[in-house]
């Protein structure tokens, strides 16, 4: 089989993200890990300077990252530090995407970086509803996608699949009311035929029925 041509412009951008991995992991203390992963560079960073770390990201020359394109959790509920923020970033001048991963646990806030992409205040608000990760100099954090009063975060992996409570209209009292949720199920009798098995002939299908008996007469 004929190897597929190598991509001169993709194998250049490669080049140029290997080598700013290898500029963060020699210059910046708090990277733990850098490195090219499927064609996406991909950076670990610590919590206490990851505001430092975006603010070179997106100021300086060689890396213009000037959208942040979007942030998200990630549960890993048996480490000591369950959740992974993270950040995926665009440099329109360069043509470059990074993705900057911190972690933390469930007390310990993340710096806000809502005063450097402002978009973030949704992002953050997202993840601090659905993960219970909350973000330090957030002035906007509330839950963004649950309903007022929800009592714990959907995304965790701890989260019960049915949820704690559900929620149904009420016609004597004409509102919605919240209950604990009930999985009963009523005695049913399952017919398992399958309607192509039991019917000769299914409603409009008259026509076809006779053709396929004509044929059968006729072998």
């Amino acid at each position: 089989m004929a190897e597929l041509p190598v991509n001169p412009r993709q194998g250049r951008l490669e080049g140029q993200l290997s080598a700013m991995a290898f500029t963060f992991m020699a210059t910046v203390p708090a990277v733990s890990y850098a490195a090219v992963e499927k064609g996406e560079l991909v950076v670990r960073i610590e919590r206490d300077h990851l505001l430092h770390f975006f603010e070179l990201l997106r100021d300086h020359p060689s890396y213009r990252f000037e959208q942040l394109m979007d942030l998200c959790g990630v549960d890993f509920p048996e480490r000591p530090q369950r959740f992974e923020v993270v950040y995926n970033l665009l440099s329109v001048t360069h043509n470059h995407r990074i993705r900057v991963i911190v972690q933390t646990d469930e007390v310990t806030p993340v710096p806000s970086v809502h005063h450097l992409w402002p978009c973030a205040t949704w992002w953050e608000r997202e993840c601090y509803d659905l993960f219970g990760v909350v973000f330090s100099g957030q002035p906007d954090m509330r839950r963004i996608l649950t309903d007022n009063g929800f009592e714990g975060h959907p995304l965790r992996k701890d989260f019960p699949l049915t949820g704690y409570e559900q929620v149904r209209y009420d016609v004597e009292r004409r509102q919605v009311v919240k209950e604990p949720v009930s999985l009963t199920q009523d005695f049913r009798d399952f017919d398992f035929v399958s309607p192509w098995e039991g019917m000769l002939t299914l409603p409009g299908d008259e026509k076809a029925h006779e053709v396929r008996q004509g044929m059968k007469r006729s072998g």
